[in-house]
């Protein structure tokens, strides 16, 4: 594996946090009525996931090919935190829709 893996789990950590983060505000936008704003943050967070998979890809792809990777607690809290960060993400799409029906329904009546 050509990145070392002290960098795959840093890029875990800091793309799994700002898809998190780019999630709770997208709920916040749509949660103050703008719309543009959380499609905006949502595709942020889906571009930080996409990131940190590609490196998540790199590791199983080594692991696969008969590469031994030493696994260790900082490596299970990079992965915990992306798949927080995946879990917030999916919730926030919810979150984004339910608002935007809410206050289109407000609009009608």
């Amino acid at each position: 594996m050509d990145i070392k893996i002290e960098t795959i789990m840093m890029e875990l950590v800091v793309n799994g946090g700002n898809a998190r983060s780019c999630a709770m505000q997208a709920i916040a936008a749509a949660r103050e009525g703008k719309p543009d704003l959380a499609r905006q943050l949502m595709q942020e967070a889906d571009e930080s996931i996409e990131k940190a998979h590609e490196f998540q890809t790199g590791i199983l792809q080594a692991e696969a090919s008969g590469e031994h990777l030493d696994m260790s607690l900082i490596m299970v809290h990079a992965q915990d935190h992306l798949m927080n960060a995946m879990t917030v993400r999916d919730l926030a799409k919810e979150f984004v829709k339910l608002y935007q029906t809410e206050q289109s329904a407000a609009v009608i009546e």
